[in-house]
């Protein structure tokens, strides 16, 4: 190894002027190709260009392995521009050289700093960066050119959230699965199941396993926890493959406090703000990034662009946007700081989601982008131009909250609540949502979905299989933390693999036959094409309360297709149940989620029904239907065509 040092006083740098105007102006989105460390070739010496914003540094030096951590071994030189860039080149350092920067700050504060830009860290417990040169060749065009060819809104988006450290195990030694195992397995279960999108919790790098990569200190490195940066890649491009779209979680919110991470960076609060009342979080114990820096903003947009430009992400999922828009979230009175006009809204914050979103959906039109906002905050998914905030996608937490408080509650009280069931229906347009079962709801002593379910075992599962029933058939995408669709009986725990064996039981088997086939069912264009409108929706009647029973229709663009769905909220069946349709002829039942194969009752209903001209809930005609206990009945209209099969 080439052992010289720095070439002496070279002004080698990979910014151009331009390159500085776009930083300076927080317009640089792709600093990944700039910042961070680079093996490059200079003046025939095989090296790496190292490069870190420290605006506020006394002195910067690179340390590592290949100097013996010596922090005056590799000076850096601070840019003219006063941009505050400081930058190096090392002769002899190669991929897989480990190195952090020494920074020294102007107040005598001194401190080793992981690389910002890193694309590859050392596995936890350990700190370093590594000097990473990324090499892949991707096999997904097929998949890249269907994706620019159709929107993903315009087509089903059922998810299916995972957590790649708990998924599964090693069964010798319980290690994690790597990457290009998770790939062996992933890509084949989506395509079984029947899910459109995979959702990773974030794999970026973390020190904390237990934070589940809430808490990163690694934004532009996939966890090595579990592989390389390539590795990672792989799995994607499989998932692509397989015809199965990617999403990360993605945190702009806040970052650890971990000394090797972003905070007081550079003896300074760089990243973050420095009053703690603006720039602490009190629940997560992290800091809070300063969205007034330019630099801080394009640090993360530059990092959402990364994902998508280098690892063909489908989507980002971004986490925790209501405590981005609020400044008094989870503080009293006295701890926050109300902005300009005296308001407790993040004007820096809503601007920056606004750019965010604006700039992603230029450079990248056929991604999506998803936010888990838990408030009412208007106009999530509008466009910027109107005053939203430019999202694709919203997590509907309101019908999340209604519709599981409902489901627990024993059934003969149920009809005292039925609003918690209908009421989500009053604002389900307002923005485009997305409905959730997520992570959240299985942890921290909240009780898995089926152990949330009253009951027997019989009945806890016919819940659930009633629940994700009335999910699917209710406007908006899909997501279901695994685990959910086979109604594993134990909360999540990340430092266990999920418990794949309860599978072999009939009734969890069952449950997850169901998703399977809602899955299915959710590829009939009435159940999509109209998702985030109005006149894809309508009642037949909602106001059943007394047998706790809903009953709507799906219709899709043309409307040449219609479902009818019915679901009974009691263990008490319906015969000859009288239900309003919107068109005389025969109908047929499509699926039933009291099925004996999904471990139900089975009370079918066989044949062809018809629809007699008997008025029901403001229409003229009605059907005779046996409704199944604590289960959901889908009907097709056959059009008078009783050898039309679904």
């Amino acid at each position: 190894m080439n052992m010289s040092g720095s070439l002496p006083n070279t002004h080698f740098s990979m910014f151009t002027d331009f390159d500085i105007s776009l930083f300076r102006a927080g317009k640089h989105y792709h600093l990944y190709n700039k910042l961070g460390a680079h093996p490059i070739r200079y003046q025939e010496t095989e090296g790496t260009y190292f490069a870190v914003w420290a605006p506020n540094a006394r002195f910067v030096s690179v340390i590592g392995n290949f100097n013996g951590w010596d922090r005056q071994r590799h000076p850096m030189n601070v840019r003219w521009d006063g941009s505050g860039i400081w930058e190096a080149f090392v002769p002899g350092v190669g991929p897989t050289e480990y190195f952090k920067y020494f920074i020294e700050g102007v107040n005598g504060y001194s401190v080793e700093k992981g690389d910002p830009y890193a694309f590859h860290w050392e596995t936890p417990p350990q700190t370093a960066s590594v000097v990473w040169d990324c090499q892949y060749i991707w096999e997904d065009g097929e998949w890249m050119q269907s994706r620019q060819r159709q929107h993903a809104l315009k087509k089903p988006i059922s998810i299916y959230e995972m957590h790649i450290g708990s998924w599964r195990k090693n069964g010798e030694d319980g290690s994690f699965l790597t990457y290009r195992e998770v790939a062996e397995q992933l890509p084949q279960y989506c395509v079984y199941m029947g899910f459109t999108h995979v959702e990773f919790m974030p794999v970026m790098e973390h020190p904390f396993f237990g934070s589940w990569g809430y808490q990163l200190t690694g934004y532009f490195a996939p966890s090595s926890r579990f592989g390389t940066p390539e590795d990672f890649m792989y799995l994607i491009d499989q998932l692509h493959q397989a015809g199965i779209g990617v999403i990360l979680d993605w945190v702009p919110s806040h970052f650890p406090v971990d000394e090797h991470g972003l905070g007081y960076f550079d003896g300074t609060h760089l990243y973050e703000y420095a009053d703690p009342r603006k720039g602490f979080h009190p629940d997560w114990k992290s800091n809070i990034f300063n969205l007034e820096r330019n630099e801080v903003r394009e640090f993360l947009i530059s990092n959402a662009f990364y994902w998508l430009d280098k690892f063909h992400i489908d989507g980002l999922r971004v986490d925790a946007v209501a405590s981005m828009l609020y400044l008094d979230y989870s503080r009293s009175e006295g701890e926050w700081i109300p902005n300009i006009y005296g308001g407790r809204e993040n004007l820096e914050a809503i601007s920056f989601l606004q750019e965010f979103n604006e700039a992603v959906h230029h450079f990248f039109p056929d991604v999506i982008t998803i936010a888990e906002e838990s408030t009412s905050w208007p106009g999530v998914t509008h466009p910027v131009s109107e005053g939203g905030l430019g999202f694709d996608l919203k997590w509907m937490m309101g019908w999340m909250h209604d519709s599981l408080s409902y489901l627990q509650k024993e059934p003969i009280y149920r009809q005292y609540h039925h609003g918690q069931l209908t009421f989500s229906l009053v604002y389900a347009f307002s923005e485009k949502f997305c409905l959730p079962l997520s992570h959240d709801e299985v942890v921290h002593g909240k009780a898995s979905l089926i152990n949330k379910m009253p009951g027997d075992a019989w009945q806890k599962a016919a819940n659930l299989r009633l629940m994700y029933a009335y999910m699917y058939g209710h406007p908006g995408a899909k997501l279901i933390f695994m685990g959910g669709e086979f109604g594993q009986a134990h909360e999540w725990q990340h430092d266990y693999s999920l418990d794949w064996h309860e599978n072999h039981h009939p009734l969890n088997k069952g449950i997850q036959t169901l998703v399977k086939d809602l899955n299915a069912l959710y590829r009939s264009p009435s159940m999509y094409e109209l998702n985030f409108s109005p006149e894809g929706f309508r009642w037949i009647d909602c106001c059943d309360a007394e047998r706790s029973v809903l009953s709507w229709i799906r219709r899709g663009e043309s409307g040449a297709e219609e479902l009818l769905f019915i679901a009974n909220f009691t263990p008490e069946a319906q015969h000859n149940y009288r239900v309003g349709v919107p068109t005389p002829g025969f109908y047929e039942e499509v699926l039933n989620s009291d099925n004996l194969k999904y471990g139900g009752s089975d009370l079918l209903n066989h044949g062809d029904l018809e629809a007699f001209p008997v008025p029901v809930s403001g229409f003229t005609h009605s059907l005779s239907v046996s409704v199944p206990p604590l289960g959901v009945t889908v009907l097709r209209f056959l059009r008078g065509n009783p050898d039309y099969i679904f």
